[in-house]
């Protein structure tokens, strides 16, 4: 079901894990797709001709997202490469572990850098191009909402305030037909975050359904938000996390 047919994406940090599962579903549903990748080609050239031998298009572009400017001229080349942007997908993001006392100023301004301010940039360069239908979609944490114990404050943080951004922003775009909403993963297996050891065992015990989620799963919910069945739904954050928060 091409139910994405015609409509262009933008996905950032959408190489690996959770941004290359969103990266294929929204190719699969029919969307024209460029993402962006910080540092490793290979990972990228490999999505991009998945997709191409599919029958789908993708184009890659090699973006920092700690750089404004870099994330500002992959918005510009997005709309370029595809002819226009209708859908954008704000998914790079980091996180550095530790207590606050231990957390360096420069792993903080960081994860600023590009869990809030990178996501800020790519929506106000987009805005220009996106018109009624338009969809802005950014992957925040189920730790925005719960944190499982120390260490993790700085990044719920950066989470957090991209919840709020969503919120504010739903109100200003929803009179011009664009939504605006979050995905709070909770626990996901990726190279970044596998799920086994001691971290994941923990993760694991306080879900309802009692492992692990897939990256596709988050890629699901993210193609639904995209998709023109989805129009009423605006300023939510929506976990997908498997019970996490029940």
């Amino acid at each position: 079901m091409n139910v994405l047919s015609e409509r262009r994406a933008l996905v950032t940090g959408g190489s690996r894990g959770i941004g290359a599962a969103i990266v294929r579903r929204l190719a699969t549903d029919g969307a024209k797709v460029a993402f962006t990748y910080a540092a490793s080609r290979a990972p990228a050239d490999q999505l991009r001709s998945e997709i191409s031998e599919q029958g789908g298009t993708a184009v890659s572009i090699k973006a920092d997202s700690a750089d404004a400017e870099q994330v500002s001229a992959a918005v510009d080349e997005a709309v370029s490469q595809l002819g226009g942007l209708d859908i954008l997908v704000n998914n790079a993001g980091v996180t550095s572990s530790g207590n606050v006392e231990s957390v360096s100023l420069k792993d903080f301004d960081r994860m600023l850098a590009i869990n809030v301010r990178a996501v800020f940039v790519a929506i106000h360069c987009a805005i220009p191009h996106l018109g009624a239908g338009g969809r802005i979609i950014t992957t925040g944490s189920i730790f925005a909402d719960h944190t499982l114990g120390p260490g993790s404050a700085v990044y719920a943080m950066t989470k957090a305030a991209v919840a709020g951004l969503t919120r504010g922003l739903a109100r200003e775009l929803g009179p011009r037909g664009i939504t605006v909403n979050v995905i709070q993963p909770g626990a996901t297996a990726t190279d970044a975050n596998p799920d086994t050891g001691e971290f994941a065992d923990a993760m694991r015990e306080r879900t309802a359904v009692g492992h692990y989620g897939r990256p596709e799963d988050i890629a699901s919910a993210v193609s639904y938000l995209a998709s023109p069945e989805a129009g009423f739904i605006t300023g939510i954050s929506w976990n997908i996390d498997g019970g996490f928060a029940a």
